[in-house]
């Protein structure tokens, strides 16, 4: 097998527009695992949000590995061990709070299984706790309630001025932070140089392979450094024209199966053919 190690992103990719994984694409990733892939779901989820799909892939059996918060966490999925993790820097959470009530924006950090937020009722934050399958925990002030170490938060709200705060942010924070939209509603605040690529890169070095055995699949912005940094990079035919640019491959949609055409393809005919 020349593609030892296969990351997907999940939503617009692993998952339909219904975020489900439809029953050919799992009997098609259960197949290559049983063969010998590794997989290794790579997403800006918090590690519980993931967890559903890691289980239904059964990578706890498969030797598989969940990268959440778009990198900041690695987590060997049968041993449970954190690998790596990368942290927010507290002294500047009163500055993205105070974005986020300046500009009448709901703020979220995550807390195992609970979202935390002042607004449990706002559409964006319910769609956040929809999306991965999270409990919203309603807090009197989320400075006070924020006091364990947190990977990321997220400001939602709606996009035309969200797109505003982001530009805004983004030229005051760059040098000690990530800032970028994962969807229009959805602005991510990560801790700085935190990328897929770069996780990935440790995890390689964990586990004893390259980049060169590795397929990665995406359709986001938030994607485009691990397309650009495996030995194959694949493109949804859903994703962002960019991203679609820089792809060695463009597979499927998302509504498609497009992640088991990728594997039936470069990994499953690979092995017919020998």
């Amino acid at each position: 097998m020349k593609y030892k190690l296969l990351v997907l992103d999940l939503d617009g990719t692993l998952t339909n527009t219904r975020k489900e994984v439809t029953e050919h694409t799992r009997t098609t990733l259960i197949k290559a695992q049983e063969q010998g892939l590794k997989i290794v779901l790579a997403s800006g989820r918090p590690t519980y949000g993931i967890a559903p799909l890691a289980n239904l892939l059964q990578l706890d059996k498969y030797e598989g590995y969940v990268l959440s918060y778009n990198g900041g966490e690695i987590i060997d999925w049968k041993t449970g061990e954190l690998l790596y993790k990368n942290l927010l820097d507290p002294e500047v959470l009163p500055y993205l709070y105070q974005c986020a009530n300046d500009n009448h924006f709901a703020i979220v950090t995550y807390d195992g299984e609970y979202v935390l937020t002042e607004y449990p009722d706002d559409e964006y934050v319910l769609k956040e706790a929809l999306l991965n399958v999270m409990k919203i925990k309603k807090v009197d002030n989320f400075l006070k309630a924020v006091q364990h170490p947190i990977a990321k938060c997220l400001i939602v709200g709606e996009p035309t001025r969200l797109a505003v705060l982001e530009k805004e942010m983004y030229n005051h924070l760059h040098d000690r932070m990530g800032v970028f939209r994962s969807e229009p509603y959805f602005l991510e605040l990560v801790p700085k140089g935190i990328d897929k690529a770069q996780s990935l890169a440790v995890l390689l070095k964990e586990i004893g392979m390259t980049k060169d055995e590795m397929i990665a699949v995406g359709d986001g912005f938030n994607d485009l450094s691990m397309i650009k940094y495996a030995g194959l990079g694949v493109a949804m035919s859903n994703a962002q024209e960019v991203v679609k640019e820089n792809a060695d491959f463009i597979t499927l949609s998302n509504e498609e199966d497009g992640v088991a055409h990728v594997v039936e393809k470069f990994i499953l005919s690979e092995n017919t053919d020998k």
